[in-house]
């Protein structure tokens, strides 16, 4: 191969991949394979969540169907949306956020992998320990909303009612 064919040919389109040393064949394979190899997508989390469960890109049924809602014929004319099915368990996840397909894509597998996650661990999953904390704390300020202004409708009422009392006194004196 000449060297004018490595540059039509460049570095960025082969794919490297390392594998631990001491790993048997089939362990090695598995590590390769696209379908079982986590995606970044999978990777992606906060800083102390453990990560959440991979998805296996065999497991899921992928449909590209018409956009609704509102945008008119840019949405309603083009198939962006994305329908990602979880055969497993049977978690059917709709994305049309953006006009974007590949955006819909990671954002609809995103939001399945946090809904298999849910479904498969339950209360123990980071995804509804972070919801269940959310929803705590909108209730504790509903409940303070709540006093302050149960605090104010009383100040109110305590002004109102010592200015009725200091016209009653101006009254009476004259």
């Amino acid at each position: 191969m000449s060297t004018r064919a490595w540059w039509r040919f460049p570095a960025l389109l082969t794919r490297t991949c390392t594998v631990p040393r001491g790993l048997g064949l089939w362990e090695t394979l598995a590590l390769l394979s696209p379908g079982v190899a986590p995606t970044a997508v999978q990777m992606a989390g906060k800083k102390g969540c453990p990560a959440l469960c991979p998805l296996d890109e065999n497991d899921l049924e992928e449909q590209f169907v018409k956009g609704h809602g509102p945008g008119g014929q840019a949405t309603n004319k083009t198939s962006n949306c994305v329908v990602l099915k979880h055969m497993p368990s049977g978690i059917v996840v709709k994305c049309h956020q953006t006009r974007s397909v590949d955006q819909n894509r990671k954002l609809a597998r995103k939001i399945l992998q946090e809904k298999v996650d849910v479904f498969y661990n339950g209360e123990k999953s980071p995804v509804y320990k972070e919801k269940r904390e959310a929803q705590k704390k909108k209730q504790e300020r509903k409940k303070r909303t709540k006093e302050t202004l149960e605090k104010k409708k009383l100040l109110k009422e305590l002004r109102e009612s010592s200015e009725n009392v200091t016209e009653k006194r101006t009254a009476d004196s004259d």
